[in-house]
């Protein structure tokens, strides 16, 4: 597996360099499987390749490195071709997952099991003649490990590019409702998790770079603590993933999540029954979230069961329009809205709400008489909380979904 292609023009070998290789050249299928059956059976990892590829493809790889380097010695010449084999070789190894560190690995002993081969044919005398091969011969393997690295890299990159785009596409059709497939929806038959993630400093201009750094992150996160590909549509400002089956949301995902993503992130959770019904799941998660943020829970995982009052009091009605405007005295004040919405999440604990708020509660206490003053809303009875609540839901979530 040498290649000896795109070396340094420079004068042909001498004629003992040259004799030293002629020697080796009828040993050239001997070599191959000591190569491929020997040398490359000590790496690790090795013996779990296919036989046909270990013995079929990587021994004609062998072979043809072999034969290439003995004809360059002969006759040294400059052929771009050359390194197309080993190229299309990296590329079929890069796609059927065979790992780098083994792809290279194969290389590297097979310049050493030939450098070997043309050490035990030298005769006295002919030092010389092997520091020359020598030299061509390890320039040889810096050029080809370094074609079939990008050749490898390139491949993968694409390869993984393909199946996020195939992802992308399958969790872009299932939010839409649009027919899918089922082979294509694989496990989504069944049902899904369906997960809105709400990232914190969506309003900022994030750098494209960063941005798609954080999506990586995500999906990583993801795929690693739910153990299988996850569909998603992310960016800068959060999205939606798709979980096949239904499986519960692991305790360490929101703690994975935030080492990257910042403490503000929030995850709206909701099931669905069949892919028929991820649509509306996906709607459910996303007025979760917006519904536990407009009514000030704090940041992490949320579940329709969790804002459930809320959520009711947020959907909108005959009256709703009447409802949200009673809070319209207090626009443009918004140390009082803020105040009224931790007190009404805290229980109408005065105290909790001025720890929240680093405030003394005798201020809390001063802007719920100021809201209550402009308002007419009397926050010391259930009756007033809750059409206080109802207000503040519906002017904060009433509006278009992201609003």
């Amino acid at each position: 597996m040498v290649n000896s292609s795109h070396a340094p023009a420079g004068p042909p070998l001498g004629a003992t360099a040259r004799e030293i290789a002629a020697r080796c050249e009828p040993r050239v299928n001997a070599l191959a499987r000591r190569m491929t059956q020997d040398a490359f059976a000590r790496l690790r990892g090795y013996d779990e390749l296919p036989s046909d590829v270990k013995d079929v493809e990587i021994a004609a790889t062998a072979r043809h490195g072999l034969r290439l380097f003995l004809d360059r010695v002969a006759a040294p010449a400059d052929a771009p071709g050359d390194y197309e084999y080993f190229r299309e070789r990296a590329a079929q190894r890069a796609d059927e997952g065979m790992p780098l560190r083994l792809l290279l690995s194969t290389h590297i002993l097979g310049t050493q099991v030939l450098w070997r081969a043309l050490r035990d044919v030298t005769l006295r005398g002919e030092e010389s003649g092997l520091a020359e091969l020598s030299d061509y011969l390890f320039t040889a393997q810096e050029r080809i490990v370094a074609a079939v690295t990008e050749t490898y890299l390139d491949e993968q990159a694409a390869i993984v590019a393909e199946r996020r785009e195939e992802r992308r596409s399958l969790a872009r059709a299932l939010l839409e409702g649009a027919p899918v497939a089922t082979a294509e929806a694989g496990g989504f038959g069944g049902g899904a998790v369906v997960l809105f993630l709400r990232l914190p400093g969506e309003g900022g201009p994030g750098l494209p770079v960063a941005v798609r750094r954080l999506v990586r992150r995500v999906q990583a996160a993801l795929d690693r603590a739910f153990g299988v590909g996850v569909p998603t549509l992310l960016d800068g400002a959060g999205g939606h993933a798709l979980v096949p089956g239904a499986l519960d949301v692991p305790d360490e995902l929101t703690a994975s999540l935030r080492e990257f993503c910042g403490p503000g992130l929030r995850i709206g959770v909701a099931d669905a029954g069949s892919f028929a019904e991820i649509p509306e799941a996906a709607r459910t998660a996303e007025e979760v979230v917006r519904v536990a943020r407009a009514c000030g829970r704090p940041p992490g995982l949320h579940r329709l069961d969790d804002v459930l009052l809320e959520y009711h009091l947020s959907r909108p009605s005959a009256g709703s329009e009447r409802i949200a405007a009673l809070l319209e005295p207090v626009d443009g004040r918004p140390e009082l809205t803020e105040t009224l919405r931790a007190y009404l999440e805290l229980g109408q604990d005065r105290r909790a709400t001025g720890r929240r708020l680093s405030l003394h509660p005798n201020t809390v206490d001063n802007r719920l008489a100021r809201v209550a003053s402009l308002t007419g809303l009397d926050l010391t009875s259930s009756h007033g909380t809750a059409l206080a609540l109802a207000a503040l839901l519906l002017r904060e979530v009433g509006g278009e979904p992201g609003a």
